[in-house]
């Protein structure tokens, strides 16, 4: 697949200097990381329960959204199921799992779609990926594809953005975002982005990881999402805005792509910033009254199938 200019590396990569080149914000220490991230965690008691499947009965255009945790979904129609970033990891290297995942693997239903927004660990999750039932299509961003060809999908779909992949009667589009897409320090060649699903009429929006930019309101126009799932949490400290949104960022984006709900996400689960692990529903709620959208702000419990 050809890759626009825009997706070219420019020209080869130094070696990292110091461990703080490796994070978005290149400017903390491994002892901080350590201290904040890894020790504080540990310390944590494990949250949450693993919810008993009570997935609905639903009617034609009719959606059930799941959050499983983290950035990980189950998106349910009449004729489709979907899994959007799946992990079910306790632990990411040091990083331990605060809250259990909603659902366990294998109370999944059938699967027959997955969408990966990009290769970073706690979205392409590869323990969780070969756990999956068998078969179905993998859809991801350019560049990721060759780490999901031994992961047991039937088919592997690799995207631009804009770019739109049609399966029978829906269809998947990936969208742009502000991120980044390695995996490790030197395959800055992968692509990330969100998603756009479509099927029996309805429109759901999947950020992925993303900073604020002014794409959302291009989204919103060329997609017109109806429910959009957006990042509020790792927005701490503010250099962390470069990849990453807060909560009163995700309100603007929700205002820019023009959507009917908002339902938060990427909060709670791991301890990836230095935000209490609480803030970010909190200070979404308390922005929700203030714009006056409270009842279009949804946020779902782990493992709770809500209708829409």
């Amino acid at each position: 697949m050809s890759k626009t200019a825009s997706h070219k590396p420019a020209g080869r990569r130094r070696l990292p200097r110091s461990f703080r080149e490796l994070t978005p914000a290149r400017h903390f220490s491994p002892r901080l990381f350590f201290r904040e991230l890894v020790w504080k965690a540990l310390l944590m008691p494990r949250r949450g329960e693993h919810k008993r499947p009570e997935f609905p009965k639903l009617r034609h255009g009719q959606v059930a959204i799941t959050w499983i945790g983290h950035a990980s979904f189950l998106i349910q129609f009449t004729d489709l199921n979907v899994l959007v970033d799946p992990n079910f990891a306790n632990w990411l290297f040091l990083l331990k799992r605060i809250k259990r995942s909603g659902l366990r693997i294998q109370d999944l239903p059938p699967i027959d779609l997955v969408l990966l927004t990009h290769a970073h660990f706690d979205h392409f999750h590869k323990p969780t990926l070969r756990r999956l039932p068998h078969p179905r299509i993998g859809v991801m961003p350019w560049g990721v594809g060759e780490l999901a060809h031994d992961l047991g999908f039937s088919r592997v779909i690799e995207l631009e953005w804009w770019e739109t992949f049609s399966h029978g009667a829906w269809k998947v589009t990936l969208t742009p975002g502000k991120h980044w897409g390695a995996r490790t320090l030197h395959d800055h060649h992968r692509g990330y982005g969100g998603f756009v699903l479509e099927n029996q009429g309805r429109r759901i929006y999947h950020a992925g990881d993303s900073a604020y930019f002014e794409g959302f309101r291009e989204i919103g126009e060329r997609l017109a999402p109806e429910i959009a799932l957006l990042p509020i949490g790792a927005y701490h400290p503010e250099s962390f805005r470069n990849v990453h949104m807060g909560p009163d960022e995700a309100v603007r984006a929700f205002h820019d792509l023009r959507a009917h709900k908002l339902i938060p996400m990427h909060y709670g689960t791991f301890k990836l910033s230095f935000e209490d692990l609480d803030e970010p529903p909190r200070w979404l709620g308390k922005l929700a009254a203030e714009h006056r959208i409270t009842d279009r702000v949804c946020v779902l419990e782990e493992g709770v199938p809500r209708v829409f």
